[in-house]
C-alpha cells in the first residue's frame, strides 16, 4: 500500500480485517507499505499492522511477492504509480478521483484494458458503493419498487476549512489535488447517484466558487490537523464548493451539490430519489437506513418508513452483527476489499472499473468547462469515445 495517512489508516483497518470476517478466494496478506517520510512510514507500519516498510515505491514494482497494488496518495501520483503497476503485473486497487486530469484518466484505463487481458484487475475505491443501506437503494431501483425515475437530488457537505486561518493543505492544490470539493466529495456523489439508478449524466450547468483566495502555508504536510507556519500565505488553487444542474441517460433530472464550507455539516452524504411509483432517501449521518415511500400502498397507509439496514439478507451483512447491531464507516472499506479479493480470486472483473471512473472524470471536466463560461449547459463526453482515443 502506497500512502499511510487518512486513507491508508482506512484501507489497512479493512486489510486487517477482511479475512477475519468473509470467506473468500483469496487471502490478504499486508506486506509492505511505502511513504515518503522514513520516520512517519516506519510508524505507521507498526501502528497499521505491515510486514515491512520502504520510501520508494518504484521498488514494489518488480517484487514478486507482491500481488496487489493499494494506490492511497494525492491524485497528482495515481496515473504513474498504476500504471507502472499494471504494466508490471499487479492488481491495483485505487483511490478515487481516478486521477487529476482526463487526459491521466484516460491514459489508466488503457492500462487496465491491457493488462485486464492479461488477467490483471483494476478497481477504483468509491467506498460509498459498499454502504448496506446505499446497495439495498439500488436494488429498490432494480427491481423497479420507484418506478420511473424522475428526480436526483444529491449533495456532500462539509465545513473543515471554513475557518479562513485553516492553512494551505495539499487538498487545497490544484497541482496536488486536481480541484477541491468537486473532485474531493463531489466525485462520491457522482458516482454513487449514477450506480444506484443505472443512468449516466449526459449534460452539465455548473457553478464552482473559491471563497478563500488565499491561506497561510501549513507547518507540515498533514490534514484536517493541519497548523499554520507563521505569516507567510498562498494561493487556493482550488474551487470551495461546486453546484450544477445535471441530465441523465435515462430521462431524470438532477441536482449536485459538493462543499467544504457548510457550517456545521462534519461529512453529510444525502441522496433522494423520486420516481414514479415511490421515492427513496439515504443519509450518511443514520448509514444504517433508509426512508422508503411506496406510492403504491393505499392512501392510508403511505407515508415514508424507516428500514433499518442492519438484516442477515441484507447486502453485505451475513457476516456482521445481529439485527439492530449497526455498523460504521470503516466497514465499507472492509465491504471494498471483499469485492476486491472476490474477483481477484475468482478471474472476474471489479467494479467500480477504472473506465467507471474515468466516467465521473469526465462528469466533473464537464462540471469545470460548464462554470469556466458562465454555467453554460454542456455535454459529457461518451466514456466509450474517450476510451477509443
Amino acid at each position: 500500500m502506497i500512502g499511510y495517512a487518512f486513507m491508508g489508516a482506512a484501507h489497512s483497518q479493512a486489510w486487517r480485517t477482511v479475512n477475519r470476517v468473509y470467506d473468500l478466494p483469496a487471502r490478504a496478506r499486508m506486506s509492505v507499505i511505502c511513504g515518503r517520510d522514513e520516520a512517519k512510514v516506519a510508524e505507521a507500519a507498526t501502528r497499521l499492522g505491515w510486514d515491512a516498510y520502504t520510501t520508494d515505491w518504484r521498488t514494489l514494482i518488480d517484487r514478486d511477492d507482491i500481488d496487489v497494488i493499494d494506490v492511497c496518495t494525492p491524485g497528482d501520483s495515481h496515473a504513474e504509480i498504476a500504471i507502472a503497476a499494471l504494466a508490471a503485473g499487479k492488481h491495483v486497487l485505487c483511490e478515487k478521483p481516478l486521477a487529476n486530469t482526463v487526459d491521466e484518466a484516460r491514459a489508466m484505463v488503457a492500462a487496465a484494458t491491457k493488462a485486464q487481458a492479461a488477467g490483471v484487475r483494476s478497481m477504483c475505491g468509491f467506498n460509498y458503493r459498499r454502504v448496506p443501506a446505499v446497495a439495498l437503494m439500488r436494488h429498490l431501483v432494480d427491481s423497479g419498487r420507484l418506478g420511473v425515475l424522475r428526480h436526483v437530488r444529491a449533495a456532500y457537505l462539509q465545513d473543515w476549512i471554513v475557518d479562513p486561518q485553516f492553512p494551505l493543505v495539499w487538498r487545497l492544490q490544484k497541482d496536488k489535488a486536481g480541484s477541491g470539493a468537486l473532485g474531493d466529495i463531489g466525485a462520491h456523489i457522482i458516482d454513487l447517484t449514477q450506480w444506484v439508478t443505472g443512468q449516466r449524466i449526459t449534460g452539465v450547468s455548473g457553478l464552482t466558487e473559491t471563497f478563500i483566495k488565499q491561506r497561510p502555508l501549513p507547518s507540515a504536510a498533514s490534514g484536517l490537523a493541519a497548523s499554520a507556519d507563521g505569516t507567510a500565505t498562498g494561493p487556493v488553487t482550488v474551487d470551495d464548493a461546486a453546484l450544477f444542474l445535471a441530465r441523465l441517460d435515462g430521462g431524470a433530472v438532477a441536482t449536485y451539490e459538493a462543499t467544504r464550507f457548510a457550517t456545521g455539516r462534519k461529512n453529510g452524504v444525502r441522496v433522494e430519489l423520486n420516481g414514479s411509483l415511490g421515492s427513496v432517501a439515504f443519509d450518511f449521518e443514520r448509514m444504517n437506513e433508509l426512508e422508503f415511500y411506496d406510492a403504491t400502498a393505499p392512501g392510508s397507509e403511505q407515508g415514508f418508513t424507516r428500514i433499518l439496514v442492519t438484516e442477515a439478507d441484507h447486502p453485505y451483512l451475513s457476516a456482521w452483527w445481529p439485527p439492530g447491531h449497526i455498523i460504521g464507516y470503516e466497514h465499507t472499506f472492509t465491504h471494498e476489499m471483499r469485492d476486491f479479493l472476490e474477483a481477484v480470486g475468482t478471474g472476474a472483473d471489479p467494479t467500480p472499473s477504472f473506465v467507471d471512473a474515468l466516467q465521473v472524470q469526465l462528469v466533473m471536466d464537464a462540471v469545470t468547462r460548464s462554470a469556466e463560461r458562465d454555467s453554460a449547459w454542456t455535454e459529457v463526453a461518451p466514456v466509450l469515445a474517450e476510451v477509443a482515443v
